[in-house]
């Protein structure tokens, strides 16, 4: 008699136990037991078939214990070691199959990746939970239940009966439409964590995140529907809160999809010019004067952003539509220089004074000047701001696998930081990038801290716009040979030099004065 036919799952390498009784074979004990296929040169594609549908079995009966009976099925051969107690039979599958579906999935992955909700690379975790953990409110699943962020949940619920309130709109209503739009939102977040929270809980989480990020933008604008018709017990909250909350809304781990932000706006919406005009310069103290009105750019014209994180680091980052000249190449090039080496050939650090956008940074010489400048953004740093720039270098590095097959804007953060940090190895450096007003402020970090920070990124992936500031040098050093060396010698020896200045000069002025002397006798 033959054993009813089984589904086997095309990916499934199994052993499948049989037990039999004299005269008759019938199946017992159904278990499968998963077995490791290896590549090897003896590998047998013809004798299998990936989509077998069932196990057909000749009655055929064994003559004695351990003979191996060989089964021809309609679609493959399958080989089965026979005994009295059990038959085993062997499934050899074609693996190309599960080759295409890890390309499928790794394709998806790829295709993705720009949107998706990432966790911390290797090198970001390990500066320490200042730059990856929030403090007081979780924004998605991977902070979700922490105990120090739990009195912030019931501050969720308030912000989402505002929303309620404000909208006038049922709940019933705004809540399928978040709905309709997290239960996509789910595949974009690490599948390991997202796949134990049930929808029960996550799509209530989706709302009440999505509601906190609609009242907190709020407090950001005065325009209608901002903070003056905010409740003030809620609006208390975030002024009391005001730091954290944003340190915490703009770390990678604790993003929402902007897609589900944007579902709870249509009912309740946030003047998002004026949002993100009051954030886009938070990395310096000091505005800049006669700076041009921020204009949102038109959704159409570029790609929607993943999140809020993302919305911000866009603007934070800028465009940069100038063509740069294409530079002459160099027989070597160096990936580090420091503040004093530039100074020697006779580059000077500033602080670019027309734009806080990080884009713009590079060597240029000035009309009417001698020697370059490298022109950076200034910034004034503190905890909140290190958090920021930290967290949108991580994104950088999560969205972008190749930095020098990209735009200048895709690792302007990670370029920023690096030249940053090439500039300083001591307290004393920091201070000079102080002087220069690189670095803005009294307050925030001391040069101390500022250093210890600064150096801690130069793990981070080359940007490339540090890249091509580095080929700047080198090409100014290149073409400004004599010059360089000059300065570098002069530089290099200015005390020497301003004693045998004024050594001189003592003596030509003792000279004159004896001169007239004699004159006069």
């Amino acid at each position: 008699m033959e054993p009813e036919a089984a589904w086997l799952p095309w990916d499934s390498q199994a052993l499948v136990h049989w037990s039999m009784e004299p005269g008759n074979l019938e199946m017992a004990n159904w278990t499968m037991e998963p077995t490791v296929w290896a590549p090897g040169p003896s590998m047998e594609s013809e004798s299998t078939e990936v989509f077998v549908s069932c196990l057909q079995t000749s009655s055929v009966p064994p003559t004695s214990t351990g003979e191996k009976l060989m089964v021809d099925q309609s679609s493959a051969q399958q080989e089965l070691e026979l005994d009295f107690d059990n038959i085993v039979i062997k499934i050899h599958s074609d693996p190309i199959h599960m080759f295409e579906k890890a390309a499928r999935d790794f394709k998806d992955g790829v295709d993705t990746m720009r949107m998706k909700i990432h966790r911390y690379p290797a090198t970001i975790r390990s500066l320490g939970e200042l730059y990856t953990i929030p403090t007081t409110v979780a924004i998605g699943p991977y902070h979700h239940g922490r105990d120090h962020l739990k009195p912030a949940e019931k501050v969720k619920h308030v912000a989402a009966y505002h929303c309620i309130r404000e909208s006038g709109c049922s709940i019933q209503e705004i809540y399928d439409t978040v709905v309709s739009i997290a239960n996509d939102a789910r595949r974009l977040y690490d599948s390991n964590i997202v796949d134990g929270i049930s929808d029960d809980d996550f799509l209530p989480m989706m709302f009440y995140d999505a509601c906190f990020l609609v009242q907190y933008m709020l407090t950001c604008t005065t325009s209608t529907g901002g903070l003056p018709q905010m409740d003030p017990a809620l609006r208390s909250f975030f002024d009391a809160n005001d730091d954290n909350i944003y340190r915490d809304i703009m770390q990678l781990e604790n993003q929402l999809p902007w897609r589900v932000v944007e579902a709870v706006m249509r009912f309740r919406p946030v003047p998002l010019t004026e949002f993100v005009a009051s954030v886009r310069g938070c990395l310096q103290d000091r505005k800049i004067p006669d700076e041009k009105p921020f204009v949102l750019i038109d959704g159409n014209s570029y790609d929607p952003p993943p999140h809020l994180l993302g919305l911000l680091r866009y603007y934070i980052v800028g465009r940069s539509d100038a063509k740069l000249p294409s530079l002459p190449e160099t027989e070597a090039i160096s990936f580090s220089v420091s503040a004093m080496e530039l100074a020697e050939i006779g580059i000077t650090l500033t602080a670019n004074e027309t734009t806080t956008e990080l884009i713009h940074m590079g060597v240029k010489k000035k009309k009417g000047h001698l020697f370059a400048e490298l022109s950076l953004a200034p910034l004034s740093l503190d905890d909140t701001r290190a958090s920021l720039l930290v967290n949108m270098a991580a994104l950088e590095l999560c969205t972008t696998p190749s930095f020098q097959d990209a735009d200048d804007e895709a690792s302007a953060v990670c370029s920023y930081l690096l030249l940053l940090g090439m500039m300083v190895d001591r307290e004393e450096d920091v201070h000079e990038l102080r002087r220069r007003r690189l670095l803005q402020g009294g307050g925030g970090h001391t040069n101390k801290a500022a250093l210890e920070f600064l150096t801690s990124l130069q793990g981070l992936r080359l940007g490339s716009r540090y890249v091509r500031t580095m080929e700047e040098i080198e090409s100014y050093k290149v073409r400004r040979w004599m010059s360089t060396k000059v300065h570098a010698f002069v530089y290099k020896n200015m005390k020497t030099i301003m004693t045998i200045v004024s050594s001189t000069a003592a003596v030509v002025g003792i000279l004159g004065t004896l001169k007239s002397l004699k004159v006069i006798h």
